[in-house]
């Protein structure tokens, strides 16, 4: 079986949740019932330079916001499936609308919704601040929390390895 850096020269496509791993989890609740999170722009970055070097990055999350939808379709992307408490039906419809292999996918999840989509994938991963059940699935753990730049870590391992990241 190949280890978790033989498997990144085989990754074309991206999938990531929001809560946890795009964010820290964390919600700000304001009077009128508004929720707001932090991203890290980081992760944003990462997630552009991504795209324009021709990977396919999809969200696949529990959230529910215009806003969050907003802010993923401003960074590039498309793929956007919110409000998904079952993961699995929104992963089958990318893959099959993409004719998308999971071996070719890095996913990074944080928490037990994302169990079954993550085993479904080659190169499974997480954030440092992940459930047990989770780290234990992966083949890595980004020493970053999610929120913290943990989606850099992987896309830029990814890239490094494909000779597509930042040359001087």
């Amino acid at each position: 079986m190949k280890n978790f850096k033989e498997l990144l020269s085989g990754v074309k496509v991206f999938v990531f949740d929001i809560d946890g791993v795009l964010t820290d989890g964390s919600v700000t609740i304001f009077p009128d019932g508004e929720m707001v999170r932090k991203f890290s722009t980081r992760d944003g970055y990462a997630l552009q330079t991504a795209i324009e070097h021709g990977y396919r990055v999809a969200i696949i999350s529990g959230a529910k916001s215009p806003a969050l939808k907003k802010r993923l379709n401003d960074l590039g992307i498309t793929d956007v499936y919110m409000n998904a408490r079952d993961k699995k039906d929104p992963f089958d419809k990318f893959l099959l609308t993409y004719d998308i292999h999971p071996s070719e996918i890095l996913i990074m999840g944080d928490d037990l919704p994302d169990y079954e989509i993550m085993k479904a994938c080659s190169v499974r991963t997480c954030p440092a601040d992940a459930a047990n059940e989770i780290k234990t699935l992966c083949l890595y753990v980004s020493p970053k929390k999610g929120g913290e730049g943990c989606v850099r870590d992987v896309i830029e391992q990814v890239m490094k390895a494909q000779g597509k990241w930042f040359k001087d």
